[in-house]
């Protein structure tokens, strides 16, 4: 085995982790943005008026995405699995 082998599967891997995480944080980062400048305009500092938002948002994306998130990251882990034997021999 060389290394371009083991290189190839940390870009597949990284990859797959933005791909999953990446249905969750947009959104976040958006409703973030927004109200952090409902803050600013209006000088209101209050912490649970940006987690709470941020969390009813991410949930919605975790019921919405969360099964193609989850059917991606199983089938890199059964395609790491299956690769398995090549690296035995």
């Amino acid at each position: 085995m060389d290394s371009d082998y083991f290189v190839g599967v940390a870009q597949q891997a990284l990859w797959v982790v933005a791909l999953a995480t990446v249905p969750v944080l947009i959104p976040a980062l958006v409703v973030g943005i927004i109200l952090g400048m409902v803050q600013a305009a209006t000088s209101i500092q209050e912490q649970t008026l940006t987690f709470v938002p941020k969390l009813i948002v991410i949930g919605i994306c975790l019921a919405l995405f969360g099964g193609s998130m989850l059917v991606l990251i199983a089938d890199f882990t059964r395609d790491m699995f299956a690769r398995i034997p090549e690296l035995m021999q």
